[in-house]
C-alpha cells in the first residue's frame, strides 16, 4: 500500500509542469480592443473600434490544440469618431445594435502556425448569423506580472470577413461606378488577458 502511495506521489509530481501550463484567462476589457477597416466610396478607407468586448481564453502551452476562446463584442459600442455615422451603423441598415445586442465568437480549432503565431479557426455570430472565420494570432506572449500582482498575456489578431456574408447588405451605387461601402471588413484585435485567481 505504501509503495502504491509513492508511485501515485510520483505521477502527481511528473504531472505538474503539465499542470501549470494549463491556465484559463479573462479578456481585460479594459485594454483590449476590436477594430476594422472598410473601403469607403471605392477611395479611402475608414476605420473604427468595437470598446467593449468580453470573454475567456483557456491556453494550453504543452498542447496548444487543446487551448480555446470565446468572446463576446457589444455591438452598440462601435465607434468611428463621426456620431452620424455611428448612429447610421447602430441602426437597422447595419448593426442593428436593439435587435442584435452583441457578436460572438467561439473557437472550435487552434493549431500552430509559424514561429510565435496561432491560427484560430471559429464561429462568429454577427447580425443573427454564424459563420466559420479563421484568426491568424501573433502570440501569446510571455506570462507578466503586474505591479498588483495579476498574471497577464498578450496576443493580436486579424482576420478578413465579407459583410454580406452577415446579411449586412445596405449600400449605394456611385454614379462614377462602384458603392459607397465595401464589402470586405478587415478585423484586428488586440487583446490582453488577466489570469484567472
Amino acid at each position: 500500500m505504501k509503495r502504491l502511495v509513492h508511485m501515485f506521489a510520483a505521477v502527481a509530481l511528473l504531472m505538474l509542469p503539465t499542470l501549470a501550463l494549463a491556465a484559463t484567462w479573462n479578456i481585460d476589457s479594459d485594454h483590449s480592443s476590436t477594430g476594422f477597416k472598410v473601403r469607403h466610396l471605392m477611395v479611402s478607407n475608414v476605420k473604427g473600434t468595437f470598446g467593449k468586448v468580453q470573454g475567456i481564453v483557456n491556453v494550453d502551452d504543452q498542447d496548444i490544440s487543446r487551448s480555446n476562446v470565446s468572446a463576446t463584442i457589444e455591438t452598440v459600442s462601435v465607434d468611428t469618431g463621426v456620431v452620424k455615422r455611428d448612429t447610421h451603423l447602430r441602426g437597422p441598415d447595419f448593426l442593428d445594435v436593439e435587435k442584435y445586442p452583441t457578436m460572438t465568437f467561439v473557437s472550435t480549432k487552434v493549431v500552430k502556425h509559424g514561429m510565435n503565431g496561432l491560427r484560430v479557426t471559429g464561429n462568429l455570430t454577427l447580425h443573427g448569423v454564424t459563420r466559420p472565420v479563421v484568426l491568424d494570432v501573433e502570440g501569446p506572449s510571455q506570462m507578466s506580472k503586474d505591479p498588483w500582482g495579476n498574471f497577464r498575456r498578450g496576443a493580436s489578431a486579424t482576420t478578413t470577413i465579407s459583410r454580406k456574408d452577415f446579411g449586412l447588405t445596405w449600400n449605394k451605387a456611385l454614379e462614377t461606378g462602384g458603392v459607397v461601402v465595401g464589402d470586405e471588413i478587415t478585423i484586428s484585435l488586440e487583446v490582453e488577458m488577466v489570469k484567472a485567481k
